[in-house]
């Protein structure tokens, strides 16, 4: 990987040199099918691109970027240049350029089975082969060569040979000539999200219709696919109305038509993303289509995911970045503006609070750990960037966009939006350009707010603090402001503090007030005299982004009454903020649980129930003692089956207990109860036991000795679908035998034969907590391993193993010792994979900080 590594200061240097005119790129994908000779080696497929583009100073060196096992032929303005001299394996050397200059690069370029640029699959179920491209930030030199960085902006053409019978599509309109696809030029985009997709992929279309202010009318045609093997599950009628909507949405907001011409989106095989806005070509990880019954919280992920893309068609691809320092400017935006026409334009009214309790879980996690940093990071190199895709990009970037909002108010951010978009359409922009838009449209001075907020890191904790008068009345209600050590900023905090009471069986908001938290201490003067509360809910309707944190009275009301709060975006808040104290040691993991069992049957939004089902489940294998855990496990597989057997039978609620007793089962009569589930000997009314929720029943099985490799077999031939494949890997994994974890370590440790998502399965299986001592053997293992397999492998197949396999459940100081050890002894090592032992490191101490605190619970 280092060799493939571009700096930023390499970026702005080249930059400054050069300005591209176009790209003309002719691929050849026929070699995607049929035997080979030598199946050993690389199969490879032809790669033309012709660049024109000028250079300032003529005479200057300068390079081209290109991934590939071999270049054929280059030429530089006529001048034939040999391969083995100028070509290095990831840049190409240009010297003595003109003023204007066509590059001509003739390459054998690599399938990928990775993820990373030209993907190709094979379905198992019927030998057919799928071909789609992912590149960001900087995989689209291994499939042409060009130059790899996102202020190098350009209209490309493409035409594609492929096999007969074969779709193609890219980012333009294509046809059919003579035997090649030729694609209608594009506008000035980035490399990073060109793209290409196909195969024998199923393909349905739609169009939309909208008429424009001025009178035009405006036609966009959609196309959605997916393989053959999903076409039966394939709901693009439910695709296309989300996609209608957002297009309503931000045609009525952005006032900047749709520039790309036509809007396909493909649900492709072994996606390591969730999706990639490559304008006119959206792809999307193909677990979007569902196989078996899900709850609604799927589809409005998936309907989230479709609107945080389209977002991009204006936010990334229309204006862009110049450098991966302000990927928040894409990123945080289209997060931001995924859930705001999510909730405003869609069926799903409820975004706002899958967003304060599952987004914002992922910010606040990634903002206390070591590698934490500003929104408007400091990017180095690729290897930066690529770690830089996280929650405090994407997720406290949409937070504090949504407090913007507030601050600046709606009309005046929408309207610097347009701006935005009409002064810097197919350019590249810094925070600068946004901020001064802004500050034309709101009045308001940015600075301030952007250097507390943008360019400082750290989540603040707002606590309130009563005084009461001997009536019962506030005599004083204020809001306390803290921060790490780490990072002492204090912000500026637009807040809602809520008063709630317990009346009747319910516990509602009676007193509101906003207002703005400067410094440690702010009186919130309004609720003076108001009645005593039993709850004071600081950051109420989630405005600001922070830590939630109670008095004394407001924490006993939520030990006794949580259930009782009838607003679902407070409760959802309360239970995000009492799940923030379980992870910062300050409540034990078994009262965190105990509220769980207690509360979570009443939970109505489907969404908050799943993520407590999943706090629950980290609680008892991170956060409790260890032993309390065979205690905490037996809790809730008894409050989860009790649960599932009151569901309503059939309903969405039904089905995520299901789950979530199938992930805490470990008892002989809890397997024994899957085992009948499986086999239909026991019933469950209303519970119907579908193909995806087989193999989520056969895992624990599996992973405690009740499931063999034949059994698995078995459901496999049952399901022999590349979603069966993936099942299956996992689940021989998980076994409890020592010779599997063996097998599994070295097909992922020690060999480059599996894919990326049978990769990502294995992985899971082998981590699995119920047998932590056959994993005991592989904490050595793992440090003498990760700088090798870092070096050797793809950074995301390395971000894999290195956060996957880290031995994260021999949770004891020792391991925390050895972590110190490896960095300390590999000071020099990149900083990418320090950066991922780092946060692994601090995840391991949290973990052991949350065991004494769950432990003293117990004396």
């Amino acid at each position: 990987m280092p060799g493939e590594n571009l700096s930023r200061d390499e970026a702005q240097e080249r930059a400054a040199l050069l300005s591209v005119d176009g790209y003309d790129v002719s691929l050849d994908l026929r070699s995607a099918t049929g035997d080979r000779d030598d199946e050993s080696a690389p199969r490879t497929f032809r790669s033309v691109t012709t660049i024109r583009f000028r250079c300032a100073e003529p005479g200057a060196t300068s390079f081209a970027d290109l991934v590939a096992p071999s270049v054929t032929a280059v030429s530089l303005n006529g001048r034939d240049l040999d391969p083995g001299e100028v070509f290095d394996g990831a840049r190409i050397l240009l010297e003595d350029l003109a003023a204007e200059n066509e590059l001509v690069v003739d390459a054998q370029c690599a399938y990928s089975r990775t993820g990373e640029g030209m993907h190709r699959f094979v379905d198992p179920e019927d030998g057919e082969v799928y071909l789609y491209t992912q590149y960001e930030p900087a995989d689209s030199r291994r499939v042409f060569a060009n130059f790899e960085q996102p202020d190098l902006k350009a209209p490309f053409r493409f035409e594609v040979r492929a096999p007969e019978g074969w779709v193609v599509w890219s980012n333009g309109v294509g046809e059919l000539t003579g035997g090649v696809w030729k694609f209608a030029e594009t506008k000035p985009i980035s490399t990073y999200i060109t793209a290409v997709v196909a195969g024998p992929y199923h393909y349905v279309t739609d169009s939309y219709e909208r008429v424009l202010e001025d009178g035009t009318r405006l036609e966009i045609p959609l196309g959605a696919m997916c393989r053959k093997g999903l076409a039966p599950y394939f709901d693009a009628d439910d695709v296309f109305l989300v996609t209608k909507q957002g297009l309503d949405f931000f045609h009525d907001h952005f006032d900047y038509p749709y520039p790309f011409g036509k809007y396909d989106q493909a649900f492709v095989p072994e996606y390591n993303l969730g999706a990639m806005e490559n304008p006119g070509l959206v792809t999307f990880r193909e677990e979007y289509i569902f196989r078996g019954r899900v709850t609604q919280a799927s589809y409005e992920r998936r309907a989230n995911v479709i609107l945080h893309e389209m977002a991009h068609m204006w936010f990334g691809d229309l204006v862009t970045m110049v450098w991966w320092d302000d990927l928040w400017l894409k990123e945080s935006f289209a997060d931001f503006m995924g859930t705001f026409s999510l909730a405003e334009a869609t069926r799903f009214t409820n975004g706002w609070v899958t967003f304060a309790n599952n987004r914002k879980a992922w910010a606040y996690r990634a903002d206390q750990l070591p590698s934490t940093h500003p929104i408007t990071a400091d990017i180095r190199d690729l290897e930066d960037a690529k770690l830089n895709f996280d929650g405090i990009t994407y997720a406290k970037g949409a937070s504090v966009l949504k407090q913007l909002v507030a601050y600046v108010g709606r009309d005046a951010f929408l309207e610097g939006a347009r701006r935005y978009f009409k002064r810097n359409a197919y350019g590249n922009t810094r925070l600068g350009d946004l901020l001064s838009v802004l500050e034309e449209t709101s009045g308001r001075d940015l600075a301030t707010w952007s250097r507390a907020w943008l360019e400082t890191a750290g989540v603040n904790s707002l606590t309130p603090q009563v005084i009461l008068s001997a009536d019962g009345r506030i005599t004083e209600l204020s809001v306390l402001q803290e921060a790490a050590e780490s990072h002492p900023e204090l912000r500026p905090h637009r807040v809602a503090v809520g008063l709630y009471r317990s009346e009747a069986g319910a516990l509602t908001r009676y007193a509101r007030a906003e207002v703005d938290v400067f410094g440690p201490r702010t009186v919130v003067g309004e609720l003076a005299g108001s009645a005593a509360p039993d709850l004071v809910l600081v950051n109420d309707d989630d405005l600001t982004y922070c830590k939630i944190r109670f008095d004394e009275t407001s924490l006993a009301t939520l030990r006794s009454h949580l259930g009782d709060i009838t607003d679902p975006l407070a409760r959802a808040l309360c239970w995000s903020a009492l799940w923030n104290l379980t992870r910062d040691a300050l409540m034990p993991a078994r009262d965190f649980i105990d509220l769980v069992l207690r509360f979570a049957g009443r939970e109505s939004d489907i969404g908050v129930l799943q993520m407590l089902h999943a706090w629950a489940d980290s609680a008892l294998t991170f956060y409790a003692a260890p032993e309390w855990r065979e205690t905490g496990a037996r809790l809730l597989a008894d409050g989860a089956l009790k649960e599932l057997r009151l569901a309503e039978p059939g309903s969405q609620h039904q089905l995520t207990w299901a789950r979530f007793f199938a992930a805490v089962a470990s008892s002989e009569a809890d397997l024994q109860l899957l085992q009948g589930l499986l086999e239909g000997t026991a019933k469950i009314d209303g519970l119907d036991v579908d193909q995806e929720l087989r193999w989520t029943l056969l895992e624990p099985l599996a992973a405690h000795g009740a499931a063999d490799e034949s059994d698995l077999a078995a459901e496999l031939a049952r399901d022999d679908t590349a979603s069966g494949k993936r099942h299956q890997v996992r689940c021989l994994a998980a076994r409890p035998s020592a010779a599997v974890k063996a097998q599994a370590w070295a097909s992922v440790v020690e060999s480059d034969a599996l894919s990326n998502a049978l990769v990502e399965a294995t992985i899971a299986g082998f981590t699995q907590p119920s047998r932590r001592e056959l994993l005991a053997p592989y904490a050595a293992t793992y440090f003498a391993a990760i700088e090798r397999v870092w070096a050797e492998r793809s950074i995301q197949i390395g971000m894999d193993v290195v956060k996957g396999l880290f031995p994260s459940l021999q949770d004891s100081p020792e391991t925390l010792d050895a972590t110190d050890a490896w960095l300390a002894a590999h000071e020099s090592a990149a900083p990418a994979l320090r950066r991922l032992v780092l946060e692994a490191r601090d995840d391991l101490a949290r973990t052991l900080r949350g065991q004494t605190c769950d432990r003293a619970a117990a004396v």
